[in-house]
Order: structure tokens, then sequence, then C-alpha cells
């Protein structure tokens, strides 16, 4: 059975998309009316913009959606999961390509949620922290343990938990968990404590939005972050995604939970190679492979 999954922020890179853009009349006509729906021509920045420009998470996460969800569109009737997820941002990836909202529904959605993020942000310092080598439970207990706000937020992979919470939080839950024999503590480069209380002021405005859009049955289940379990109704669908900003991402679960579900192969659709990389992480026997350009497309 084939599981097909979505990147997250963090996978973008300069000339994204490109390909499709020049080479395919459906991309193309679907690039375009993304741009006219967002009011800025996100295109020029995916195709010829400065890593900068990628960085900014009003960019960032309408361009991962749109190379993901486009690629998917032009699969046609090659894309036929029989289950879909996708990492944070790619979860509305996962449920466009899936026929749960519309491709229009999808690119506002994402923009408002990258703008209420960046503005939640900027309400309160915060960053995120990734912990390597140490078992979830420790880091669990140890985030608890901080006098600070400080949460588990991507279970990326056996002994890859990424924490968020305040800048002293963050600090202190590093030094703690290096000294219970964590191999390394990474602070990341984001601009907030993504997926976790901090994030509150963005869910309320989200929930408003996703409340006020169309949601209809995907044609799979989808396993969503929130809690790693598949669904197809579109209340709950909803109800996951308005949680999903302020909630741990349980991906480790997720990958488990697709292959006891019977998911044998595992497709990340849209830039880079990270979804791959920790679906292997989390066994090395499952088969993965990538479609990020037209040429995979072709290919598939």
């Amino acid at each position: 059975m084939k599981a097909y999954v979505f990147p997250g922020q963090g996978a973008q890179f300069v000339g994204m998309g490109k390909d499709l853009y020049d080479n395919s009349v459906e991309a193309k006509a679907l690039f375009d009316k993304a741009n006219s729906i967002l009011g800025f021509n996100i295109t020029d920045l995916m195709f010829s913009g400065t890593d900068g420009d990628l960085k900014q998470t009003k960019v960032t996460q309408p361009a991962i959606f749109l190379h993901s969800v486009i690629l998917a569109k032009v699969l046609g009737s090659k894309f036929a999961p029989d289950m879909v997820a996708g990492h944070s941002l790619g979860e509305f990836s996962a449920l466009v390509a899936a026929g749960a909202m519309s491709f229009e529904d999808g690119v506002r959605l994402v923009s408002q949620r990258a703008q209420a993020m960046q503005r939640a942000c900027e309400i309160e310092p915060s960053t995120m922290a990734a912990i390597i080598g140490l078992d979830d439970a420790t880091v669990e207990a140890t985030c608890k343990e901080i006098k600070q706000l400080v949460v588990p937020a991507n279970y990326n992979c056996p002994g890859q938990l990424v924490i968020s919470g305040s800048l002293e939080g963050i600090d202190a839950a590093c030094e703690a968990l290096s000294a219970k024999g964590a191999k390394r503590a990474i602070k990341l480069a984001v601009s907030g404590a993504f997926h976790s209380p901090f994030m509150e002021p963005a869910r309320v405005e989200l929930a408003k939005a996703i409340e006020q859009t169309t949601f209809k049955s995907p044609v799979c289940p989808i396993y969503q972050n929130v809690t790693a379990q598949p669904t197809t109704d579109a209340e709950t669908i909803k109800a996951n995604l308005i949680a999903q900003l302020t909630a741990p991402v349980r991906w480790t679960q997720t990958v488990n939970n697709m292959a006891e579900a019977g998911a044998d192969t595992f497709i990340e659709v849209g830039p880079g190679s990270v979804l791959q990389g920790l679906v292997k992480k989390v066994n090395r026997a499952f088969a993965t492979s990538g479609i990020g350009t037209l040429e995979a497309v072709n290919n598939a």
C-alpha cells in the first residue's frame, strides 16, 4: 500500500517548481492562480529569489505548499494514495492533494496560517531546539522540570524530538538534556516556538478561517499530526487542523500507524527528502521514494 507524505517548513530551496512552471500548462495555471490569490508573485521568489526571501514564514509556507500540491495535481491518475499525511504545514498539502479542500481554499488558509504564526512570534520571543539521542520519555519529563514554558513539539523519529519554548526555557532544557546524555541539543534558526502554547494567538486567528472553509471527505484516510490516527470525517479534520498549531506533531507515531495499516511504500511529494530520511529512521525496512521534479512525475 502506498502512503503519500508531504513536507513542512525547512524543505524550501531557490528554484523549486520552476521546471513545472516552464513545462506544464496545468502547473503554470495553478502557480498563476496562486499569485493572484496571494496578491504577490510568489513564483518570482520561488524561482529566482534569495534564501532570505524564502525563509520569510509568509513566503516559505505557501511556497512549499504550492510545490507539493502542484506536483500531486500534475501526477494526475498516477497519484493514487491509500493514505496520506503531512508534517506540520504539509498536512494542508496532504488535505488538498487528497481532495478534502479546494486548491484555492488551501492557498488562502496556508497564507493566513503563515501570517498568523508570524504575528504570534512577534508577541513574545521564543524558539525551538532539536534533541538528538535521547528517548521521548526522558525529554518529556525534563520539559516538565523546567521552570519556564518548554514542551515537546515534533516527534520526528526515534531519538529525535524537537522542543519549543521561551528563550530562557530552551536554554535551560538544552543544558539539562545534555547533562542527561543527549548526543546533541541544537537550537534551531526559527522565528518562534511552533506547536506550543506560544502559538495560541495564531490558533485562535486560524480557527475562524478554518471554520469558514468547506471541507469534504478525502479520497483516502489522512493521518493527522495531532492524533497520528486516520480519519476521513470532515469535522474531525477541521478540529484537528485547528488544534495543530499548539499541539505536537506526532510524526514517529504517524509513520508507525500507517505501516500497521498496511503502508509498505512512503512517497514524499514536494521539495527535499527530509521525510524520506525520517521514515527510514523510524524503520529502515520501509521503502521510500520522492517526487520533487517534473522528471520524477514523468517517471512515476
